[in-house]
């Protein structure tokens, strides 16, 4: 059951809601993004990594998988979407970005589902329409444990206009 949504209706303030949930994270934290394609996961992913005071541009590691950048905490991001077999994630070596004192963010986790701990927090993106605003985002986050439930919850009442 989520905790909290958001609805989004442009690129900044996708980013504007991941910077915040950036600024928040302590290290340590995993967070799992699902979306389809075009859903604003990376987009997502570049808010975050200025709210974690990230350096240098911030692109998907589609074909490369992983991207690391450097801020108050280290930020590693993940592409698990051309894994041949989720398998795979183990040869990339995740076990050290998830015990690790950085943050790991990983697009399409839902392939890799069986390799995230008990904790994490679970941030679906889908497309939305409204007739009066357009095009935009729902941002969804389902937290796994008490750490993220508590995060979420001061995300929530941080002032976000969300639901």
């Amino acid at each position: 059951m989520p905790l909290y949504s958001y609805e989004s209706f442009s690129p900044e303030e996708t980013f504007a809601l991941a910077k915040k949930l950036g600024a928040k994270l302590q290290g340590g934290e995993i967070l799992a993004l699902e979306g389809d394609l075009g859903a604003g996961k990376t987009h997502f992913v570049k808010g975050l990594a200025e709210g974690l005071g990230a350096e240098g541009p911030v692109t998907s590691p589609t074909f490369t998988l992983l991207h690391l950048y450097e801020g108050r905490l280290r930020l590693a991001h993940f592409d698990v979407y051309r894994l041949p077999f989720p398998e795979a994630f183990e040869e990339l070596g995740y076990e050290e970005y998830f015990t690790g004192s950085g943050v790991t963010a990983i697009e399409w986790s839902d392939l890799i589902s069986p390799y995230l701990p008990p904790e994490y927090l679970q941030i679906k993106i889908t497309h939305l329409y409204r007739q009066e605003m357009g095009e935009g985002r729902l941002i969804t986050f389902y937290p796994h444990g008490e750490p993220m439930k508590a995060l979420v919850k001061e995300l929530a009442q941080d002032g976000c206009a969300g639901n």
